[in-house]
């Protein structure tokens, strides 16, 4: 009987440990898309020719949850090596979040 209390009080503090354990590491996770997100795309303007349209840089962002616009994740997709953006290839990107 003791040690089936013993066990269960292990299993119980096992879990807790296991959930708050879950709980931060999915907390890191969210901060680090939201840095991610909130660092804003670089971008210039090439010169008065074209003052109205503005480019963004290739800066490494692969994926849709690092874009801000449909037009940021459609200029990295035609303009940038190895973007994750296009699962069905039909040349849209981020179809479920940004370019509906």
């Amino acid at each position: 009987m003791q040690r089936l209390i013993v066990l269960l009080i292990i299993a119980a503090v096992g879990w807790y440990g296991y959930t708050k354990f879950q709980e931060r590491h999915q907390s890191r996770q969210s901060f680090s898309a939201q840095v991610q997100s909130s660092k804003s795309p670089v971008q210039t303007v090439p010169g008065p020719a074209s003052a109205s349209a503005s480019t963004f840089k290739c800066d490494g962002r692969t994926h849709c949850s690092q874009m801000t616009s449909c037009a940021e994740a459609t200029y990295f997709l035609q303009h940038c090596p190895g973007t994750k953006m296009d699962g069905n290839n039909d040349g849209i990107p981020c179809e479920r979040q940004w370019c509906k």
